[in-house]
């Protein structure tokens, strides 16, 4: 028996060593950026790509969808890049064979993509109004996904909330809306849960707070600053909650399926490594963008760091409690636990070091962080001013990811690139290199040991990019939005990204090197394509001109001739009818 308990205590204590060494601390020091890495992904990784309702599917009043905030926002003067709108987008509501023609190209295994909510409940209130053909559209959609061998991975919530709910309630700042969305989500996994097995509650929930409450940059376009962000988080992330339970109590026997959220996260690297200032700022930077949505939902509560920095900034400003609001304990444990897969959504990373602001400048989100973003200079920057490519901060986030959440079930769920060309050229090279880089620093993370189970190039298509309209292309797909039949056209990139799925990673060296040659050939051959549909528009002008320019040479006499002759001879005419006049009074 004294053997037995030694090695009962041996056992205890290896047990408490495996606990504390499997919540290691993220090492903030050790930034590997080694070399290219060849080799293959685990067999049964899923590649995909995606889109989402408001960007792509167009149709905004059509079959009887409701009007979203998104809708309303668009036709405002002046809150979209040249006054666009996502009315028409790319038109997929009536192109789904079409779209899922160019996954079948790509060879994807998922295709990610969101409901819209005022589609199928058209003032976002079950009650009030079920719309059917909004049902029928995304049935389908499914359907054909699945006759094509494709999973369909589906977000609930991608930013286009009903208008009505906005109007009534307030939207995200209203409580109420917890319950709207839970009647929301249970009707689609009582109409589709038995075909889709991959559900996203929120995409996003960062840019829905911070951009639609603090900044007003996206819908409803409100500046509630340093309150609103964090009131329209509180609800999201119960909202969220609840939506996983309901789903774990009434569907997840009987449909087997899986429900996690989709979280941006950029990374943020201190400036300098060796500076314990500047390490607090970026996990600070990473705690307020990703930690602010995961923590709670992983762990319970919101990261400590937000409480101290937030709650201390309140008081500094003379307010009684702290503008973060608070979970009840029963909340906490409601939370907890509350996700099957996490969803990452990551296109670049930030250096950050530390910066003081002042309690005088007001509330504000990004005044509570303490802290400065800088860029590199050398960093590529091809298309939005905010997105860099820098690789190796993929890998650093996803380590961190595995640190500090137990090494969750990963889904990428957005990775890409845009580009800002006036002209149009489809050898997209840097769209290649993105993705090239990008998703090698993932297969990297996944040797160490990281739980990445899929990936999803963003997007298939361009789209419409919210604030910025068409004037950013995200898309493996180039969209001629000029053309009202909307056609598509493949950049270099589908080919490229095409042998990375075929490959499942990247074999070896050779044979990596002669993809992109390969991708060359068949962009130049697009390119041709779209130059003659360009010149054919162009032809089309001319020759309408044409039709019109007798016209317009014949309005141009008269108002240069004829006019000035005509009101010459009634100026003659009346003088000498005035004469007259005179002659005969005389």
């Amino acid at each position: 028996t004294m053997l037995s308990r030694c090695a009962l205590g041996a056992s205890h204590v290896l047990v408490l060593v495996l606990c504390l060494s499997a919540a290691e601390d993220f090492d903030w020091t050790k930034n590997d950026r080694g070399s290219f890495y060849y080799g293959i992904f685990p067999t049964g990784f899923s590649w995909g790509s995606g889109s989402s309702a408001y960007q792509t599917e167009g149709a905004w009043d059509k079959d009887g969808k409701g009007m979203s905030i998104w809708d309303v926002f668009s036709h405002k003067k002046g809150k979209v890049l040249h006054n666009e709108t996502g009315d028409s987008s790319c038109d997929g509501y009536h192109k789904v064979k079409e779209d899922i023609g160019l996954m079948k190209e790509l060879k994807l295994n998922h295709y990610r993509f969101s409901i819209s909510w005022p589609r199928i409940m058209p003032t976002g209130i079950k009650s009030d109004h079920v719309n059917e053909k909004g049902i029928k559209y995304y049935d389908d959609l499914i359907n054909l996904l699945l006759e094509n061998q494709i999973t369909p991975i589906v977000t609930l919530y991608h930013w286009d909330l009903p208008q009505v709910l906005q109007e009534k309630y307030g939207g995200w700042q209203n409580v109420s809306m917890v319950n709207y969305f839970n009647d929301y989500a249970n009707l689609c996994f009582e109409r589709f849960g038995n075909r889709v097995k991959y559900w996203i509650t929120f995409n996003n929930p960062w840019s829905i707070a911070v951009e639609g409450y603090e900044t007003g940059e996206h819908a409803p376009g409100l500046r509630l600053r340093g309150t609103g962000p964090y009131r329209a988080a509180h609800h999201i992330i119960k909202a969220h909650a609840k939506v996983w339970h309901t789903y774990d109590m009434q569907w997840r026997r009987k449909q087997k399926g899986l429900v996690g959220i989709s979280l941006a996260a950029d990374w943020g690297e201190p400036i300098d490594i060796t500076s314990r200032k500047d390490i607090e700022a970026a996990e600070r930077y990473v705690q307020f963008y990703l930690g602010w949505f995961a923590t709670p939902i992983f762990n319970g509560d919101y990261p400590q760091v937000m409480k101290d920095y937030v709650g201390r900034k309140s008081a500094q400003q003379g307010l009684g409690s702290s503008r973060l609001p608070v979970f009840s304990s029963q909340e906490k444990s409601y939370i907890k636990g509350t996700c099957d897969f996490l969803g990452v959504g990551h296109f670049t990373t930030r250096y950050i070091s530390q910066k003081n602001y002042m309690s005088s400048e007001g509330p504000s989100y990004f005044t509570d962080r303490d802290l400065a973003e800088l860029v590199d200079p050398r960093w590529p920057d091809p298309g939005s001013e905010w997105l860099y490519s820098v690789p190796w901060g993929f890998r650093r986030l996803l380590n961190f990811i595995k640190t500090q959440y137990g090494n969750p079930m990963v889904y990428v769920t957005e990775n890409g690139v845009s580009e800002k060309m006036m002209c149009t050229d489809l050898c997209d090279y840097w769209r290649i290199q993105y993705y090239k880089d990008y998703i090698n620093e993932m297969l990297k993370a996944i040797k160490d040991g990281v739980n990445v189970k899929g990936y999803t190039a963003w997007s298939l298509l361009d789209k419409f990019e919210w604030d910025e309209g068409y004037s950013e292309r995200f898309g493996l797909y180039y969209v001629d939005f000029r053309n009202k039949n909307k056609p598509r056209y493949p950049k270099a990139s589908v080919q490229y990204y095409k042998r990375i799925i075929s490959s499942n990673g990247f074999p070896n060296q050779r044979e990596v090197e002669n993809w992109k040659r390969k991708a060359t050939e068949t962009c130049s051959t697009s390119n041709q394509l779209l130059a003659a549909a360009e010149e054919q528009r162009t032809t089309a002008a001319n020759i309408l001109r044409l039709i019109h320019d007798p016209l317009i040479s014949h309005m141009e006499m008269v108002t240069e001739i004829v006019v000035p002759t005509v009101c010459t001879l009634c100026i003659l005419l009346s003088a000498v009818f005035l004469m007259f006049l005179l002659r005969r009074r005389n």
